[in-house]
């Protein structure tokens, strides 16, 4: 087991109605004016804007709107939320949404701080050295963003779709209550899903020091995901479903899983990137496409933690393990294929090249040649 530091800051508040406290959280770290970050207006229709304000109100807590953040978030928005803090003189960015909103509400709060073009700090020629406090109310699980400093975004203009991470960036607070989550498209959940478990995967395949009781807790949270998934295709007001994949979702990626592992990387990841960079691809749909394709060319570097994954999660041998994971994401509904995306055999060179560029950030370019980028693109046609 490799030595470790575990330290996460941020606070959950996870239950029914725990979005009633957002006003108290941020009152007990002294905010007084947040910027109130969103994607689509749902949250206004379905009533939780309503409450997310009464409750800033209880505490005297002014606000200032940044709506329509999408999915796959851009610097575009970033850009006009640093301003429209800044404008504002706000002290807290807070996020009312998904992962993609608290990227980029992270995005800006560092932002905000720093004092040259923000992309910067995602391409290396800046630093964070602070940022706005951040808070979060969570509506959909997937990227475990509510519990870690990563924030993921796109540049429009130059197709990279990079992260920054710092001490900084980690929320204060996030509340995370099931119950605003039932009403995702089936389409979401599933696509939810195979981003937990490539989460999860990263680490448990590729790290060069991987503890057994790491591999443990990455096996559980995939079954976790597996089981709770099909529960809630049944039965999408299932609570108890529901609130253990929310939870899952936040285990495979704040810092819990991973401690101890060490020479891990994140392949997957950073292929999907330039899907979601180049075609606007939902990141989990993307995920999903990419991951059985790594995994057939991947396995042979790590046989012996491909055979347990197939004999701990499907009951079988490593081929089979990787063979069940993709049926089940065809079970489920989420891509397994490119084609699927209207993406062929002609778009692998212009994919090729911006994963080369993301082989470089990632720092493991030495690994993921040309050739060997080309193979997996082409096994996941």
């Amino acid at each position: 087991m490799h030595e470790f530091i575990f330290h996460n800051p941020t606070k959950i508040d996870f239950g029914k109605g725990r979005e009633q406290h957002i006003g108290q959280h941020l009152a007990d770290h002294h905010i007084t004016k947040v910027l109130l970050t969103f994607g689509s207006d749902r949250i206004k229709k379905d009533g939780l804007f309503d409450t997310v304000v009464a409750s800033l109100t209880e505490h005297n807590i002014a606000y200032v709107e940044l709506g329509g953040i999408v999915s796959n978030p851009v610097m575009s928005k970033v850009y006009e939320g640093i301003e429209l803090a800044k404008a504002e003189t706000v002290d807290a960015v807070l996020s009312v949404g998904g992962g993609s909103v608290l990227d980029s509400a992270k995005a800006i709060a560092a932002g905000v701080k720093y004092a040259g073009d923000a992309w910067d700090l995602f391409i290396g020629k800046g630093a964070v050295t602070a940022a706005l406090p951040i808070f979060d109310i969570l509506t959909l699980a997937a990227t475990g963003s509510e519990m870690n400093s990563g924030a993921v975004v796109t540049n429009e203009t130059t197709k990279q779709k990079f992260a920054i991470n710092s001490p900084f960036t980690f929320p204060k607070v996030s509340v995370v209550n099931p119950e605003l989550m039932k009403t995702i498209s089936r389409d979401y959940l599933v696509y939810s899903a195979a981003d937990i478990i490539a989460h999860s995967i990263e680490g448990y395949f590729t790290a060069t020091e991987q503890p057994k009781l790491q591999s443990r807790l990455v096996e559980t949270n995939i079954k976790t995901v597996i089981e709770t998934t099909e529960i809630l295709l049944e039965n999408p007001n299932d609570y108890d479903a529901r609130a253990e994949f929310a939870w899952a979702a936040t285990l495979a990626l704040n810092g819990l899983t991973y401690a101890g592992t060490a020479g891990f990387s994140y392949p997957n990841h950073m292929i999907e990137h330039s899907l979601s960079a180049l075609y606007n691809v939902p990141h989990g749909a993307g995920l999903s496409v990419i991951m059985p394709a790594w995994m057939k060319w991947y396995r042979h570097k790590n046989p012996e933690q491909f055979k347990r994954f197939g004999k701990e999660i499907f009951g079988g041998t490593a081929d089979e393990g990787i063979a069940h994971l993709e049926a089940w994401f065809d079970k489920i509904g989420t891509p397994t294929r490119l084609s699927q995306f209207e993406i062929d055999a002609s778009e692998i060179n212009r994919i090729k090249e911006n994963v080369a560029g993301n082989a470089q950030y990632f720092g493991i370019a030495d690994i993921y040649t040309d050739e060997v980028i080309t193979k997996i693109l082409l096994d996941a046609l």
